[in-house]
């Protein structure tokens, strides 16, 4: 077959332009509908346009399974009734507070690309981020301040910001039938079910995971603004080489954990 003989319900197109246009915008049955139609035609440009565009198909057909995956997951823990996604960002800085999110989503509509914070983007997490705030049927973001992760601990910090983020979601109508956590239990709840690496498994802690990542690093680019010196934009208080030079020189800001910085503060002994 020739180029621009195409078959029936197929345009006819003469230029490998024309052809790499059409299949950047296939759905699976488009491509299989011009695979067929220029299945001889051996042109290695057409031959390559065909398989990249059945590798994007493939790939967002994994995708989308992987994310139908994601909201079959917490369903399997609630199959109806309400169920909060919580995860927490922060945990181990030495500057800057610990962050909690609580997610409650809605089966549809589905948010694309939720996944662990961690591995997504910093562009598209702050779009991923916006969407799950615009969808969700709740959310909460709670934040504890570095005194009181020295005065009380990071268990007892946890356990705290947990509490209030359950409690600021059904503060806002909502009664939840299960409470999942990402990590280890934490015992806050009678509801609690815990999910480990459950920001890669579960949409909702997915969810919850990039809300407060996304806010807990706008925040440090803020205090970054208030305590000059410490690279908080860009270290987000973790304990970076050029960060702990930082604090050897400038001593410790409010914003710092004291108790986690004892290897840099504390006069030695000899």
């Amino acid at each position: 077959m020739q180029p621009g003989r195409l078959r029936k319900g197929v345009p006819a197109m003469r230029t490998l332009t024309e052809i790499k246009q059409v299949l950047h915008e296939a759905d699976r049955e488009a491509y299989e509908a011009m695979a067929r139609a220029l299945a001889a035609d051996e042109r290695k440009g057409v031959k390559q346009a065909l398989a990249a565009t059945l590798r994007r198909l493939d790939a967002q057909d994994a995708e989308r399974a992987r994310l139908e995956g994601m909201y079959a997951f917490q369903r399997e823990f609630c199959e109806s009734g309400l169920v909060a996604g919580l995860d927490e960002v922060g945990r181990g800085p030495v500057a800057g507070p610990l962050t909690v999110a609580a997610v409650v989503l809605p089966d549809n509509p589905r948010i694309e690309g939720l996944n662990d914070s961690k591995q997504i983007p910093p562009e598209k997490r702050e779009r991923i981020a916006k969407e799950v705030k615009e969808i969700a049927l709740a959310w909460d973001i709670e934040h504890i301040a570095p005194a009181f992760i020295d005065e009380h601990g990071m268990s007892a910090s946890l356990r705290t910001a947990f509490a209030r983020a359950v409690a600021a979601v059904e503060g806002q109508g909502f009664v939840l039938d299960c409470v999942l956590l990402d990590g280890n239990p934490l015992g806050i709840d009678s509801r609690e079910h815990n999910v480990v690496k459950g920001d890669a498994k579960c949409a909702s802690i997915a969810a919850a995971s990039i809300i407060a990542k996304v806010e807990r690093d706008a925040l440090m680019c803020e205090y970054a603004e208030q305590f000059p010196g410490y690279g908080f934009e860009s270290n987000k208080g973790y304990a970076s080489a050029e960060h702990i030079s930082a604090i050897l020189e400038l001593g410790l800001s409010p914003l710092h954990r004291a108790s986690f910085c004892r290897a840099w503060t504390q006069e030695s002994l000899f």
